[in-house]
């Protein structure tokens, strides 16, 4: 049996953010700029560069980001 979605209702700027716009944010102390590749209902999924992806620790170009945690460039 499967239920059904609640709807949510969704916020202006994340109703404007479009895949490709330029976002940055801060982690470990690093700031990185990178593009939106997909969106979510609480994040967005970043593709940043591999000097960054090494600076920051993480395993891919591709990192989850919190809509909270960002600011568009």
């Amino acid at each position: 049996m499967a239920f059904p979605r609640k709807e949510h209702p969704v916020s202006d700027f994340i109703a404007a953010r479009k895949i490709g716009e330029k976002i940055s944010f801060t982690r470990n102390d690093v700031f990185v700029v990178g593009a939106i590749h997909k969106i979510l209902e609480n994040s967005v999924i970043v593709e940043i560069s591999e000097e960054d992806a090494d600076l920051i620790g993480a395993a891919s170009t591709l990192t989850v980001v919190a809509h909270k945690n960002y600011t568009v460039e």
